[in-house]
């Protein structure tokens, strides 16, 4: 049996990562991909594209993330209903400053952690998990930055609030959009990553033993790092 695309990368990551970004946009642009097909397995996508599956997986967080895709789990990952655009539309903060982002972030973030204390279940509690994993194992920053949002994503996920989730989808999707990106990678060192992931670790270990105060604090004090690493105050 030969071995699988995860085991022996051929390409660079940052180059799997776009391939797959590009592929997927052509496939959901397709008229027939309407809303509610199923795509393609990841391991069907990975051996069409000839890039590591797990550059199919990031790609279709990101898609995720920004309401293009809906995965299942046990089922499959399904075509969603097309979002309105962000870019121009200020009600989608596509024009919003990377201060503008973290201000709000700070605002509701640590507010989702009664709610996922409350509700979430433990496939929940598996995806914050994956994630956080993920953007540990992560080979370069745009993987980091991937797996960090959707870190982030599926604790606001866990609320099992509709609104809330597409809320979040809105700040997703400005960090996306604006500079955020830019100034993340200027800002970013090998040493503050660690340190995000340590609070990563320390927030998921708080919802996971239901302690709301624990994980909102948790919460707030990543924010803060982010906030200080970001913007230098």
């Amino acid at each position: 049996m030969g071995r699988q695309h995860d085991d022996a990368p051929q390409q660079p990551a940052i180059r799997a990562s776009d391939l797959a970004d590009r592929a997927l946009a052509r496939l959901l642009a397709d008229p027939g991909m309407s809303a509610g097909r199923r795509l393609p397995t990841e391991r069907a996508l990975a051996e069409s594209l000839g890039v590591p599956r797990s550059a199919v997986r990031a790609a279709l967080s990101r898609l995720e993330a920004r309401g293009r895709v809906l995965r299942i789990v046990g089922s499959g990952t399904y075509v969603a209903d097309p979002p309105a655009e962000a870019a121009g539309d200020p009600d989608r903060g596509g024009d919003a400053s990377p201060a503008e982002i973290i201000e709000t972030r700070m605002t509701i973030e640590p507010r989702l952690a009664g709610l996922v204390v409350a509700r979430a279940n433990n496939a929940d509690f598996a995806r914050i998990r994956e994630a956080m994993l993920a953007a540990e194992a992560a080979t370069d920053h745009d993987d980091f930055e991937t797996w960090d949002g959707r870190f982030h994503h599926a604790i606001a996920e866990a609320t099992h609030n509709r609104l809330m989730i597409a809320v979040y989808r809105t700040i997703t999707t400005a960090r996306d959009l604006a500079e955020w990106g830019a100034l993340r990678r200027s800002s970013i060192t090998g040493e503050r990553r660690s340190a995000h992931n340590r609070e990563h670790a320390a927030i998921l270990e708080a919802l996971q033993a239901r302690d709301a105060a624990r994980a909102e604090a948790a919460i707030e004090a990543h924010l803060n790092t982010v906030r200080n690493n970001l913007l230098g105050s």
